[in-house]
């Protein structure tokens, strides 16, 4: 088999619109390979903290008075 001839192919593609499909297979394209594998739960992620700085291993002063 060698392919479509033109006879075959239609000007105007028939059947359902595939706009939907195709914003889904975009919107999954975006998520990393982990989040595909091993999706947050939505639950977790609005729950989840926010990371604050701390200092640095072994910046501590012990000799300061509490």
């Amino acid at each position: 088999m060698t392919g479509p001839t033109d006879a075959s192919v239609p000007d105007q593609p028939t059947g359902p619109d595939l706009a939907e499909i195709r914003q889904e297979i975009d919107d999954l394209a975006a998520l990393s390979t982990e989040e595909l594998v091993n999706p947050t739960p939505k639950l977790v992620a609005e729950n989840e903290p926010t990371p604050r700085p701390t200092d640095a291993i072994g910046s501590e002063d012990w000799n300061e008075p509490a």
